[in-house]
């Protein structure tokens, strides 16, 4: 049986889009298993004026497609609760304090408080330091933090940020959410990696030829062109999304599989990641625009995006670590809008044998092709391993055969969703798959690098077309170090 974890979600922005399509069905699925039933109450907060069984109603009907049990899901929306509030008038926040103490005393909940900021950035520091300043933390159970993304801009408006939930909350009480890192094939990385001789023996400089993460999206901009536009891609995918990924594939084993230790190898990764200078910057990443094709618009053309943006919508880099196991080893990265298709994917290329001994001129045979690992992140869920092998013909010809493992489609559906996991780890108090500030300090610095590079340059936008894999310089940056994308078009 699971374990049922007691605790008050307090979560501001209760009506919002994020709240609704994700957050209240991830906790009715811990509600159906058990992880949360009896002892758990959710206050929802927001400008709007709801009343409790209002709120209910739109709680029932966001979960309604997790269930047929009428009963089930009424008896979940029971434990919610919705309180009108302004988070900059201090006055409501004695209404919450009274609410939080009523449910809490009613649902037996020792204290346990969760804060749940799904709002605008600009508001996370207000709301942090007014929950410690009107007395809302519990002195006898756990209180802790939870924030989506963006985490400021660049470093300076991050650390700013971090200064301000500092000042409130302890860093192991704060935890900032990326959806990715709740992925069931991004927290597999770990077991391949460290649950498996034949590739924890080979993961260093001396047999992996180059790493390559793509993450890539079919739409464009669609009703996020106000947001995106004062973003990017970089600082929307690359700053965190990508960053977490590349951390787990760079670290170190850790002393021990728990948070504290996780992340110190992640931080240790990020800090030995070569921050460019402007020349290196300029050589070693791209970015994209797109253009218009068919009936669509350019980026320019989107709603809400200035006819003389500069915003990419694509990036590919090379990413570099000075330290022992990854010297010389590069990492590269891409991702983008109005892409050929919807996807992530780790590509792990190992080095060819430095003899080929098939490859004596009479023999005919190809060359040796290279071992590669990949990871499929999105939308199959799976491993697969190149290798080389003899073929079936007269003779003898080697080729290249994939060894491969995907879900099958009843496994997937029943694998838990990134919220799911999320909101569950934080109940647990486990820091495992959140950011931690040092994490978050290093990547900053190194896309803050690339941002003043390109902030001084002018692009030739728009330089791609969609349904392509990004713009050809994302080639060429792979082809001057001879080497090529795993992943191709039409693959």
């Amino acid at each position: 049986m699971p374990t049922e974890r007691r605790s008050l979600i307090m979560l501001f922005g209760g009506t919002g889009d994020l709240a609704i399509r994700k957050l209240y069905p991830a906790m009715f699925k811990l509600y159906q298993k058990g992880n949360i039933r009896d002892h758990f109450a959710v206050i929802g907060s927001s400008r709007y004026k709801v009343d409790d069984a209002k709120f209910r109603e739109m709680v029932e009907k966001s979960v309604a497609k997790e269930s047929s049990d009428k009963k089930l899901i009424a008896n979940f929306a029971s434990h919610f609760y919705f309180v009108t509030h302004d988070v900059t008038d201090l006055a409501h926040y004695a209404v919450l304090k009274s609410k939080i103490e009523e449910l809490d005393k009613k649902y037996e909940l020792q204290g346990n408080r969760v804060f749940y900021i799904s709002m605008a950035p600009n508001f996370f520091g207000t709301v942090a330091k007014n929950i410690k300043n009107q007395n809302l933390l519990s002195s006898d159970g756990f209180n802790r933090l939870v924030i989506e993304k963006p985490f400021g801009r660049d470093f300076e408006s991050a650390s700013e940020l971090n200064n301000e939930l500092s000042a409130a909350f302890d860093e192991n009480q704060i935890f900032r959410i990326d959806h990715y890192l709740g992925k069931e094939m991004i927290q597999n990385i770990e077991a391949i990696r460290f649950g498996n001789t034949i590739f924890e023996a080979l993961w260093n400089n001396r047999y992996i030829d180059n790493v390559q993460v793509t993450l890539a999206e079919k739409l464009g901009v669609e009703e996020r062109a106000g947001y995106y536009d004062n973003s990017g891609a970089l600082r929307d995918m690359v700053q965190n999304h990508i960053m977490q990924i590349v951390s787990l594939l760079a670290m170190e084993q850790p002393v021990a599989f728990k948070d504290t230790d996780i992340r110190a190898e992640k931080v240790k990764a990020l800090r030995s990641l070569r921050v460019y200078n402007v020349a290196e910057a300029s050589s070693n990443f791209v970015r994209g625009q797109y253009a218009a094709m068919g009936n669509g618009k350019e980026y320019r053309q989107e709603d809400g995006v200035p006819k003389d943006s500069n915003t990419e919508t694509f990036v590919a880099g090379k990413l570099m670590f000075d330290n022992y196991r990854w010297s010389g080893t590069p990492f590269y990265i891409r991702t983008g809008k109005k892409l050929a298709d919807k996807f992530t994917r780790v590509d792990v290329v190992f080095k060819k044998p430095l003899v080929d001994i098939f490859a004596f001129p009479q023999s005919g045979s190809a060359p040796l092709t290279a071992n590669v690992l990949t990871i499929f992140i999105e939308p199959n869920q799976g491993f697969s391993l190149t290798v080389n092998a003899k073929n079936s013909e007269q003779g003898f010809h080697t080729e290249p055969v994939s060894l491969k493992f995907l879900e099958d489609s009843k496994r997937t559906k029943e694998t838990p969703q990134p919220y799911e996991r999320l909101i569950h780890d934080v109940l647990k108090g486990d820091g495992t798959n959140f950011a931690s500030w040092p994490e978050v300090a290093s990547a900053w610095k190194f896309v803050d690098q690339i941002r003043r590079v390109w902030d001084i340059q002018q692009p030739m936008f728009p330089n791609y077309i969609p349904g392509s894999m990004g713009p050809v310089s994302a080639d060429e940056l792979l082809a001057r170090d001879h080497r090529e994308w795993v992943y191709k078009l039409n693959q």
